[in-house]
């Protein structure tokens, strides 16, 4: 295979794997919850930030660079970043157990930061309906957008930092190890949260979209119920945050902006097709492939198009909101109905059949 088809590949399974995470975290809250999450920008800037700050503080903790003695003696980890990183790098590479651990800790508490912070981002309206929670959710996520680009002690402001690299020792298979460990990363979370939309939980939540007054009614707590997912859901997209600052190896905060990492997996969970199991596999794989491959080759369709190749992308997602709402309005998988009413249904018509 040639090199340029293997790293469109490696780019395409990155891509579809952290789109993943972000895309069934969503469907969780909008296609099971019924609530229109609008900001979910929010969590995974906060996850990528906090990876920011964090992974290179923790390494120089590992490697003992606080101290003037040491190689280099960090007093700014922003105007540093690049020492530190090339430093760090090296080492990283000789201690494969320092990297595990860098890698391992750092994800994990940007999982655990994300759905803390998308949880307090709740807390106001968590009682409101479920439009005023969506527009409050998306009012958090641009808050947080600016702050990461203007307040440079997090990751640079409007300069960006770099952040170490745990999986330099692989030179340059490092792309190719990395999507090995996302695979059962996202693999992982798909599997739990199937798990857990076939739980009773899962069907607890399906009820309250349907009908929030007879879930009520039958004993359901819709604020708990509502607090739980959006931490749940806010958790999971800040572990993709910080993936995603994984594989870039730099974090600046315009990279995080609504269109990419709002809009896009509102656009693949619906081409999936909203509160399906499988529904968020299918639109992040779909769209990340379409995606992918028109910017790669979108310089080739220059002298095909009436119009300048930049706008290909927002082309794209109007199309394919086009294809939605007109061709498929249910996804490419149709939601199916909850067993228990077609075990009912059977009863029923048993019944009818007999008298």
């Amino acid at each position: 295979m040639p090199l340029e088809s293997f790293q469109l590949l490696l780019t395409i399974a990155s891509m579809t794997f952290i789109y993943l995470i972000v895309v069934t975290s969503l469907n969780l809250e909008a296609g099971f919850l019924g609530l229109p999450n609008f900001g979910k920008m929010l969590a995974v800037i906060s996850g990528a930030l906090f990876t920011a700050w964090f992974s290179p503080r923790m390494g120089v903790l590992l490697y003992n660079l606080a101290h003037p003695g040491s190689q280099i003696y960090v007093t700014d980890y922003v105007v540093q970043s690049n020492s530190i990183v090339t430093t760090l790098n090296p080492w990283l590479a000789g201690s494969p157990f320092s990297a595990a651990l860098l890698f391992l800790i750092t994800i994990s508490l940007s999982s655990l930061v994300g759905g803390l912070i998308g949880l307090i981002s709740v807390i106001p309206s968590v009682r409101l309906r479920e439009d005023y929670l969506g527009i409050t959710l998306l009012a958090m996520a641009e808050t947080a957008r600016v702050i990461g680009y203007n307040y440079e002690p997090i990751a640079g402001g409007t300069s960006g930092v770099q952040i170490p690299d745990p999986f330099f020792g692989f030179g340059d298979s490092r792309y190719l190890y990395y999507v090995a460990i996302l695979a059962p990363i996202s693999a992982a979370v798909f599997l739990l949260y199937r798990r857990m939309q076939n739980s009773p939980f899962g069907r607890a939540l399906k009820s309250i979209r349907e009908n929030e007054d007879a879930a009520s009614s039958l004993g359901k707590d819709i604020v708990k119920s509502r607090a739980v997912t959006i931490f749940i859901g806010s958790a999971t997209a800040a572990l993709a945050g910080s993936l995603y600052a994984y594989y870039t190896l730099g974090v600046i905060a315009t990279a995080y902006d609504r269109f990419s990492w709002t809009f896009w997996p509102w656009v693949m969970m619906m081409l999936g097709g909203m509160g399906t199991n499988l529904g968020p596999l299918v639109g992040a794989f779909t769209f990340v492939t379409a995606r992918t491959l028109i910017y790669t080759y979108k310089q080739m369709l220059s002298s095909f198009l009436p119009f300048n190749v930049v706008w290909l992308d927002y082309l794209l997602l109007s199309l394919s909101i086009i294809f939605i709402l007109l061709i498929k309005p249910n996804g490419l998988i149709k939601e199916r109905p909850l067993i228990f009413f077609k075990v009912i249904e059977r009863k029923g018509d048993a019944s009818k059949e007999k008298a």
